[in-house]
């Protein structure tokens, strides 16, 4: 796998612990609720036109003033299998904080603004940037990820287990 797919499919893995932070219109910060397990599925489309099915489970813990999140993810694909660890922020309508997956070694930040049920952020690392689309509703969560290297856009959805 090239060093631009790795660094993609660790910011698919960010992108399940980033849109754990739309939270539906109605709660007070953008991490009320998310607390628990989640799963769900998806797909990865490549630059080739070809597309491969994602399965996703996550464990997200909240601090007790809903300000801080920390995440682990585990997704994988018929191609692909990474583990992802994020630490969040939101405060004032901002987001961010840093990632790692941990099986290929790869790392990086995210910032971008919360409003309502949607988020959209920033993900970046050395070798990668990637647009993320997240939105929330109810105990449903789906997340837009387009990016103009090998593999060019991940969505998925999850709903809290």
């Amino acid at each position: 796998m090239k060093t631009s797919q790795k660094a993609f499919v660790a910011i698919a893995g960010l992108a399940m612990c980033t849109f754990a932070m739309a939270a539906p219109a109605f709660a007070q910060s953008a991490f009320a609720g998310m607390h628990g397990a989640w799963s769900g599925s998806g797909t990865i489309s490549l630059s080739d036109g070809s597309k491969e099915r994602l399965r996703c489970r996550a464990s997200y813990r909240v601090s007790a003033g809903d300000s801080s999140l920390q995440q682990s993810l585990r997704c994988a694909s018929d191609s692909y299998k990474f583990e992802l660890s994020s630490d969040v922020v939101s405060e004032g309508g901002r987001v961010s904080g840093s990632w790692s997956e941990t099986s290929r070694g790869v790392s990086g930040s995210l910032q971008g603004r919360a409003s309502g049920g949607r988020i959209n952020v920033v993900a970046d690392s050395p070798v990668f940037t990637a647009n993320i689309v997240l939105t929330t509703t109810g105990n449903k969560q789906s997340v837009t990820i387009t990016s103009q290297g090998d593999i060019r856009q991940v969505s998925i959805a999850m709903v809290k287990s």
